[in-house]
């Protein structure tokens, strides 16, 4: 079992920057790959980016264009999406999940609630 808690989403305004966390607790996280997603209403959730234990397992979907990070502290067990120049579009649920294997389709294992990012122009 994984338990995933994101926090870091709020109001802010176009061309923004933002934070999102991710805090990971269980057993043997070093096999688990962390990822983010996101679900703007009536779209369907979206891969954004994956994170293995190891810094150079690092996945990205086609909606970051190259404008969001994501990195893993062990240490911490903490996953974080940086978001720089946020668009209106990019405002949506964002979603921790957890998984052994990759799952990019969004069938994974394990999933936070969400953290609500909303973007104003």
């Amino acid at each position: 079992q994984v338990q995933l808690v994101e926090s870091g989403g709020g109001l802010v305004q176009v061309g923004d920057s933002l934070t999102l966390s991710c805090a990971a607790s269980g057993r043997e996280l070093r096999t688990y790959w962390l990822y983010w997603f996101r679900q703007a209403p009536g779209q369907e959730r979206e891969f954004i980016a994956a994170a293995g234990w190891s810094s150079e397992s690092i996945l990205y979907g086609d909606s970051r264009a190259g404008r969001f990070t994501i990195s893993r502290d062990n240490s911490k067990n903490t996953v974080y999406l940086r978001m720089n120049s946020l668009k209106r579009e990019d405002m949506a649920v964002y979603y921790c999940a957890a998984d052994l294997f990759l799952c990019r389709t969004g069938a994974c294992a394990y999933w936070g609630q969400g953290t609500q990012v909303t973007v104003s122009s």
